[in-house]
């Protein structure tokens, strides 16, 4: 699910990846452009986790993400 939320919402997302993985440039970023598995890779490479790291700091990123996203838009309730 995390793969299709990511992608979907990449622009986005993406001037905030920058935030949580700050050696990633925007030149990795443009590259990425949304591709779960290729950030996967840079991150790996940047941050020298390994692939299990890298995929696990994603989800945990793209679900914190769309969690506050889903906050912003929840309906107001009536009074």
């Amino acid at each position: 699910m995390n793969k299709d939320v990511m992608e979907g919402k990449w622009k986005q997302m993406r001037g905030e990846a920058k935030a949580w993985w700050g050696k990633l440039t925007d030149d990795d970023l443009e590259r990425a452009a949304g591709k779960y598995d290729v950030l996967t890779g840079i991150i790996q490479e940047k941050y020298g986790y390994t692939r299990q790291q890298a995929t696990e700091e994603i989800d945990k990123r793209v679900t914190e993400f769309e969690d506050r996203l889903k906050g912003e838009t929840k309906p107001a309730t009536p009074k």
